[in-house]
């Protein structure tokens, strides 16, 4: 055990056809006291059931449980379960960014000041078209994923608002010129 890591266990239980079913996991306190969860294990119908709500968060339950070969009741219970693990921490929709009016897209690494990562998250996560951002390892500390409706706004948005923030100490940025996805994680078995 890490130092400064103090081990709770707890075991979480849900009823599934009248029956208890314990699901054991150990969570950790660190010293901010935070909690930070072991990853989950995942069994086939978890996978399964992940893969369909990747492909369409919208499916019907019925329809997932008929994908995973298991009851309305269950499939119920197995969302909650991925939700309650922090598995499963929403439901989302792809947008086609230029048709919705955010046409200049961009990805801007931020250098920073150490010890200014918590301010500087809180910050970003207020600005205008800050999509997305992360916390990086290497030459840059913080990549940010910048989309506004037009070139001027991207430029005010890096040069005013991101180069404005305080902590940052440079900045560089990659105009995105055409986007794909590949298709992530085999959440399938075998």
């Amino acid at each position: 055990m890490a130092e400064g890591i103090e081990d709770s266990r707890q075991t979480a239980y849900h009823e599934d056809s009248g029956s208890n079913m314990s699901i054991n996991r150990l969570d950790y306190r660190s010293r901010n006291g935070q909690m930070a969860t072991e990853p989950h294990a995942l069994d086939a119908i978890d996978r399964r059931i992940i893969a369909e709500l990747v492909a369409d968060s919208r499916i019907s339950m019925r329809a997932l449980a008929e994908k995973a070969h298991i009851s309305r009741a269950h499939a119920y219970v197995r969302i909650e379960r991925l939700e309650d693990a922090g598995i499963i921490t929403g439901f989302t929709t792809r947008i086609a960014h230029e048709k919705a009016g955010l046409g200049s897209s961009a990805y801007v690494a931020l250098s920073i000041r150490q010890h200014s990562w918590r301010g500087l998250a809180a910050s970003l996560k207020a600005l205008p078209f800050v999509e997305h951002f992360s916390l990086l390892g290497g030459d840059f500390d913080v990549l940010v994923l910048v989309r506004a409706p037009d070139n001027q706004e991207l430029r005010h948005t890096v040069l005013e608002e991101l180069q404005g923030l305080d902590g940052v100490l440079s900045t560089r940025t990659w105009l995105i010129f055409e986007e794909g996805n590949g298709p992530g994680p085999n959440w399938l078995p075998g």
